[in-house]
């Protein structure tokens, strides 16, 4: 593992190539913790009547304020702490799937190196109809019980977003809407000089949601109301940041998030995401139910696979992805 990181952590100054332009520099990365991102319990999914309206009422509003909240669900969780090795997990699947190695559960495996200080990325991308991903062999055990385990955590939440929407339980499912999940662990190294850079740039996912697992270094950093706010790492929730699809599916009741990730110059950080994606070849349109005279459709009916072809020109440029597909103003 040394070896396959050497490259990234051995260097003294930012290089050139990393430097982004002054105006859209962190400058001063250090933030104001955010306190009140609501953190939300799941139990273990068994919630009764009062419980589950409760916590659809706070799925709701922690969507409409912040397109983000923390959750924490106890299967999930038993499985992260195993996840929590990743650099063992990054070594495993690396020398397994570089050699050309697939399984009939895992559709594709890429090592990505993007141009921003980080992070370095394996992606694990799996799809999901009637069956969930299951381990095929020893190498891939605890990563594959982890994906299961988010998928179920990610199931859930489809059911309580429905029943927070008022939408037909399945609503997702029935019309290809979270069939693909992608899994990525992400790594990344120390910066000399965290005030040139990101770890990732001010974006908006281009999902329906993200889960992502953060570890114990913070990093990751959300916009409210035009200031960044500092997410702490919480040892027992997940963090649940509200992508476009959602925000068009809901006809805009509920809120993508900008963030962005920071680096620092002491530690690395890597984290482990889990996306859900509509198919390719999904038709995305806000849901019937939400739209009537009073509450006309915000957005015209496209294919996802159109949306994310021009998703990363669109956030070059400083355009909102959403923008050429908005009906009203």
């Amino acid at each position: 593992m040394e070896k396959f990181i050497s490259g990234w952590c051995d260097i003294n100054s930012v290089p050139e190539s990393y430097i982004l332009p002054p105006e859209i520099r962190p400058g001063n990365y250090v933030v104001p913790q955010c306190d009140t991102i609501p953190l939300i319990d799941l139990g273990g999914g068994l919630l009764g009547n009062c419980d589950r309206v409760k916590v659809v009422q706070q799925i709701v509003k922690a969507s409409q304020e912040y397109g983000f909240f923390q959750t924490k669900k106890g299967s999930a969780l038993m499985t992260r702490n195993k996840v929590a090795d990743y650099p063992q997990a990054l070594t495993i699947f690396r020398k397994k799937y570089t050699t050309g190695e697939t399984t009939c559960d895992i559709n594709a495996i890429l090592l990505r190196n993007t141009s921003i200080f980080g992070p370095k990325s394996l992606l694990i991308i799996g799809k999901h109809n009637s069956a969930l991903p299951r381990p095929c062999c020893n190498r891939k055990k605890v990563v594959g019980k982890y994906s299961v385990e988010v998928r179920k955590l990610s199931l859930l939440l489809l059911d309580l977003i429905c029943e927070a929407l008022g939408l037909e339980c399945g609503y997702f499912s029935e019309n290809a809407l979270s069939q693909v999940q992608l899994m990525s662990i992400n790594h990344y190294p120390p910066c000399p000089d965290p005030s040139l850079t990101l770890g990732l740039p001010k974006h908006s996912d281009v999902n329906l949601f993200n889960i992502l697992l953060q570890g114990e270094v913070p990093g990751l950093q959300v916009l409210k109301d035009g200031n960044w706010l500092a997410v702490e790492p919480l040892p027992t929730a997940f963090a649940i940041t509200i992508g476009y699809m959602l925000q068009v599916i809901s006809n805009g009741k509920l809120k993508s998030v900008d963030h962005r990730v920071v680096t620092n110059s002491k530690v690395a950080r890597t984290t482990v995401g889990t996306c859900i994606f509509p198919s390719s070849d999904s038709r995305i349109v806000p849901a019937k139910a939400l739209v009537d005279n009073c509450h006309p459709p915000l957005y015209k009916s496209f294919i996802f696979k159109d949306f994310s072809d021009t998703y990363i020109s669109d956030i070059r440029n400083g355009i909102p992805p959403t923008e050429r597909y908005k009906l009203q103003p």
